[in-house]
C-alpha cells in the first residue's frame, strides 16, 4: 500500500511552497487516489469529504443564481434533497426522463447510471448532444462497468463511500473531470471553501480499489442471479435490474410486506447503503415517501456465495 501521510503542513522548499505545503490545498495521499481514480475514469479525479460535498461543490463551482438543472427522475433521492437546501441561492431543479432527451434551457444536465433505486439507464447519447453541461452519477455503475467521459459526460460523480471504497468503513465523494479548466476551477473552489478530503478515507480507498474489479464483476453476477430467482417468485410483484453492477431492487405487496422481508433476513443486512462487502436490504419507502411504491425493498449484493443469498431471501419472502 502507499504510504499513510495525515501531515497538515509541509516546509517550503528553498523559500517556496511546493507540491503540497498546507492540507486544505493538497496532501500526498489524497493525491495518489485522486491519480488513481482519474486513471480507472479517464479524466481528472477530485476528492470530497463525502458524495453530497461533492455535489455541492461541483454545482457552486458551475452555476450561477438563477441557472436550472435537468436532474432525472427517480434517482438517488439524496441529490434532490441537496438542490433544494441550495434553493436559497437561487439553484432550481426541473425532473426529467433520463431514458430521453434533458428538456431545453438548462444549464447543466444531471444524470445516474442506474438510477437507484429504479435502476434506469439514461440516454447518454441525448445527454450529450445536450448544449449543457452534463455530469453523470457513475456509483452504481463504476469505472469497471461503465467511463461515461468517453460517452460524451463533461463529469462523473461517486459517492466513493460506496462501490469504490467498497467496505462500509469509508465516506467519501469524488468528482472526475474530462477537462483541465474545470477540474483547475473544482480544485480551487474546493480549497477556498475547505471541502476537501481527510488522508485516512483517501489511504482506504486506495485500499478499495485495488480489488475494484473483481468485487464488482462478483456482485455483478450474484446481483443478476438474485434478479432471475426474484422474477420467478410468486411474492415479487416487480424486479428492476439493469443488467450490470450489484444493485437490485423489486416490490412487494406493500409497506407492510416489505417490512416483513426486510426484517426476517438472517444472511441478508438490514441496513441503509449499497456497494460493500456486505449484502445489503431495505424498504426504500422510510425514506423516500410516495417517490417509490410502497412495497419496493433494494438489495445490494455482497460478495457471499449467491445460493444462502437466494434461500435467505426465499424464506423472507416466505
Amino acid at each position: 500500500m502507499e504510504p499513510l501521510d495525515r501531515s497538515t503542513i509541509w516546509p517550503y522548499e528553498h523559500g517556496e511552497p511546493g507540491d503540497f505545503y498546507y492540507h486544505r490545498f493538497g496532501n500526498p495521499t489524497v493525491a495518489a487516489a485522486e491519480t488513481a481514480l482519474g486513471e480507472l475514469d479517464g479524466g481528472t479525479a477530485l476528492l470530497f469529504p463525502s458524495g453530497a460535498g461533492a455535489t455541492t461543490a461541483l454545482v457552486l463551482s458551475l452555476l450561477e443564481p438563477g441557472d436550472t438543472i435537468a436532474l432525472a427522475r427517480g434517482g438517488y433521492y439524496g441529490t434532490g434533497v441537496t438542490f433544494a437546501a441550495l434553493s436559497g441561492w437561487g439553484l432550481r431543479v426541473v425532473e426529467f426522463d433520463q431514458t430521453g432527451t434533458p428538456p431545453e434551457d438548462v444549464q447543466l444536465v444531471w444524470v445516474e447510471a442506474p438510477s437507484n433505486p429504479y435502476l434506469t439507464m439514461p440516454d447518454l447519447d441525448a445527454a450529450a448532444a445536450h448544449p449543457a453541461q452534463v455530469v453523470v452519477d457513475a456509483t452504481v455503475a463504476t469505472p469497471i462497468h461503465l467511463r461515461p467521459l468517453e460517452r460524451g459526460a463533461d463529469f462523473v460523480l461517486h459517492s466513493a463511500t460506496k462501490y469504490l471504497s467498497g467496505h462500509d468503513d469509508v465516506m467519501l465523494g469524488a468528482v472526475v473531470c474530462r477537462d483541465d479548466a474545470p477540474a483547475e476551477k473544482l480544485r480551487t473552489f474546493r480549497g477556498s471553501t475547505g471541502i476537501v478530503a481527510a488522508p485516512d478515507p483517501a489511504w482506504l480507498l486506495l485500499r478499495g480499489l485495488k480489488t475494484l474489479e473483481v468485487r464488482v464483476r462478483r456482485q455483478s453476477a450474484t446481483a443478476a442471479f438474485l434478479a432471475g430467482r426474484l422474477r420467478a417468485h410468486p411474492a415479487v410483484e416487480t424486479v428492476r435490474y439493469p443488467g450490470l453492477g450489484g444493485l437490485l431492487s423489486f416490490d412487494v405487496a406493500d409497506a407492510e410486506t416489505a417490512r416483513k422481508v426486510e426484517t426476517s433476513t438472517r444472511v441478508i443486512v438490514n441496513a441503509s447503503s449499497l456497494g460493500g462487502v456486505t449484502s445489503l436490504i431495505e424498504s426504500r419507502s422510510r425514506w423516500e415517501a410516495d417517490r417509490v411504491p410502497p412495497g419496493l425493498l433494494r438489495l445490494s449484493a455482497g460478495l457471499e456465495d449467491p445460493e444462502p443469498l437466494w434461500a435467505d431471501l426465499e424464506q423472507a419472502l416466505a
